[in-house]
């Protein structure tokens, strides 16, 4: 919750700052993507419950994205400014054309849908950048997760987790 309200004219630093960030995150402008981060730099990446610290950290999250998507394309798809916090609803987009988390490259074309909250430091430089996205339907796009409704994905489920199929049948035939 805001302390006190800031005027509007560091409203709209703030909204010019993150949409340059985003354009340099298009451009592949790592040097400029860093630039845009105060001194306590911080990325969160919460649908695998990561934690980048500092430039070194920040620069490694960055670093392993481009790789992996080195078409990487973001598109604003709404903005949203709060006394605190800029928040983007965007859409990702790119080929899998390098490793990502210990998957190697796919080849795939991703399209992820994604809201990123952009927070600031005192001299209203990034102070971090928190992402919530859908991991399932990334690793669906990327060929790696099947649904269990389909048959693949079933026959998948009784190979990956055995166990926990036969549980769930022996409770469903002994309630």
């Amino acid at each position: 919750m805001a302390a006190t309200s800031i005027p509007s004219d560091r409203k709209s630093a703030r909204v010019a700052l993150v949409q340059e960030h985003v354009r340099l995150e298009n451009e592949h402008h790592l040097e400029g993507v860093l630039s845009t981060f105060g001194e306590n730099a911080q990325y969160q990446d919460e649908a695998w419950g990561d934690r980048y610290t500092g430039h070194d950290g920040v620069r490694l999250y960055y670093e392993q994205l481009m790789a992996a998507l080195p078409d990487l394309e973001i598109r604003i798809l709404q903005e949203h400014v709060t006394e605190d916090n800029v928040l983007l609803e965007v859409l990702i987009c790119g080929t899998h054309l390098g490793p990502w988390r210990g998957l190697p490259a796919t080849g795939r074309r991703v399209e992820i849908p994604l809201c990123g909250i952009y927070t600031f430091d005192d001299q209203d430089r990034l102070a971090g950048e928190r992402i919530y996205y859908d991991r399932a339907s990334v690793l669906r796009q990327l060929g790696v997760f099947r649904e269990p409704q389909t048959l693949v994905g079933r026959i998948g489920l009784l190979f990956d987790h055995p166990l926990t199929i036969a549980r769930a049948l022996f409770r469903m035939f002994t309630s």
